[in-house]
């Protein structure tokens, strides 16, 4: 019996020390795709490196350079040399908030500067940084204390940053959050349920000035600044989808909200919206209901004009993203285990919209505020069969539309890849 323990021991040691050492394996810097042909480039440089949530800018107004999350801090990319510049030196990746966090990582779209918030123990404090001389300034305080108000945003011209923040600290927050016995759907639709008040919040980026609106007792997230309005926001109502119409704009001068999509059916969902680049459109996940038909949404902010690209159930991804040039689409996947439940869903995806054409009636007018609908003819760009999606890949475009960005840990720990769009024809 004695023989038998310890050969399991040795046994379960060598089977950990050859996976540490395949963990610890350094990824390729380049390779092709066996299985889909398109060419993989390496960006980062050392394991637990992340790039940005997937509707966060982060990139320079050139297109030159891109903002990563590193162990060592915030960090830029040359997307021509590959070569890394550590820019805010600090803890960038971490569950907790600690002394020298950086959160609230984003990319201004009018000047190289990147504007994020620093923990320091008593205060979340805003910061602004010049990516090319690395120049820093410290911006102002923001409202609310620790994970109950954060920086989300910077607006078209830079002028303010925005956000959400709790009023009061009630103290059952950390129970909820830091509670290992409850999965996130749990403590999301606990704090859904908890109907604390919250409100959004501008902070200007000269002065520091805080200037707070919207005020709720709906779970206010996902706040976003429309890449060419300066003056309109989008934000999200966050807990269970099935639950609640998600998804908003307003205007930090003055108005009500707008509801930019009402559920109409029960169980139906749609979330993870962004803005395309050209701030004309919101796209958006929508299912019809939740987990049988799979949509990406869009709504046309001038006219309120809606249009429905259809997927099939293997292409729905955790997250979507258009090019800047709005002819193309990306997807991230996903794994059996989520809203999807798809079988063969964990690849990386370019989708080319297609509109249905209209058939009979020539000559009649259409009636007015129909929903167009189209499809999405997938390709597939990356295998993603050994990605963990507890690390969701978070798609997006480079600027010229030739890379798809997105973070992957197919070999161990995080690093930030780019797949060539087109194929590779080597």
């Amino acid at each position: 019996m004695k023989y038998r323990l310890l050969t399991g021991l040795r046994l379960l040691l060598t089977l950990a020390s050859a996976s540490w050492k395949l963990q610890a394996v350094e990824p390729p810097l380049e390779w092709v795709d066996p299985d889909t042909g398109h060419r993989i480039i390496r960006l980062s440089r050392d394991g637990g490196t992340e790039s940005l949530y997937f509707h966060q800018n982060a990139y320079t107004p050139k297109g030159d350079k891109m903002v990563m999350l590193t162990p060592d801090g915030v960090a830029t990319v040359d997307l021509k040399t590959r070569q890394i510049d550590l820019v805010v030196p600090g803890v960038a990746r971490t569950t907790n908030f600690t002394t020298n966090f950086i959160a609230g990582v984003v990319v201004g779209r009018k000047s190289p500067t990147v504007y994020y918030s620093r923990w320091n123990g008593s205060n979340n404090v805003a910061y602004a940084a010049d990516l090319d001389t690395h120049a820093t300034r410290q911006i102002g305080i923001l409202p609310g204390r620790g994970r109950v108000g954060s920086l989300a945003t910077v607006n078209a011209d830079e002028t303010w940053l925005a956000g959400s923040y709790l009023e009061g600290r009630p103290t059952n927050l950390d129970r909820v959050f830091h509670d290992p016995q409850r999965s996130k759907g749990q403590w999301m639709e606990e704090l859904f349920q908890m109907h604390l008040p919250m409100r959004l919040f501008t902070m200007d980026t000269k002065t520091g000035k805080v200037h707070t609106f919207n005020p709720s007792t709906d779970w206010l997230n996902h706040v976003q600044a429309s890449p060419t309005d300066p003056d309109l926001l989008m934000f999200c109502h966050e807990g269970p989808w099935h639950l609640l119409d998600r998804i908003w704009t307003v205007r930090p001068s003055g108005g009500q909200p707008q509801l930019i999509h009402r559920r109409t059916i029960k169980m139906e969902i749609a979330g993870h919206e962004f803005f395309g680049a050209d701030g004309r459109m919101i796209w958006y996940d929508l299912q019809t209901p939740r987990g049988k038909e799979f949509w990406v949404g869009g709504y046309e902010i001038a006219t309120g004009q809606q249009t429905r690209y259809h997927l099939e159930r293997n292409q729905w991804s955790v997250h979507y993203n258009v090019s800047r040039d709005g002819s193309l689409f990306a997807g991230d996947g996903g794994d059996e285990g989520m809203v999807a439940h798809a079988p063969d869903g964990k690849w990386i995806y370019l989708f080319r919209p297609e509109l249905e054409r209209a058939r009979g009636g020539a000559g009649l007018p259409e009636k007015a505020g129909l929903v167009k609908t189209g499809v999405f003819h997938a390709e597939r760009l990356v295998n993603m069969k050994k990605h963990d999606y507890s690390l969701e890949p978070n798609v997006n475009f480079t600027p010229d539309g030739k890379w798809i960005v997105f973070r992957s840990n197919m070999f161990g720990p995080a690093h930030v890849f780019a797949v060539e769009v087109a194929k590779n024809e080597k």
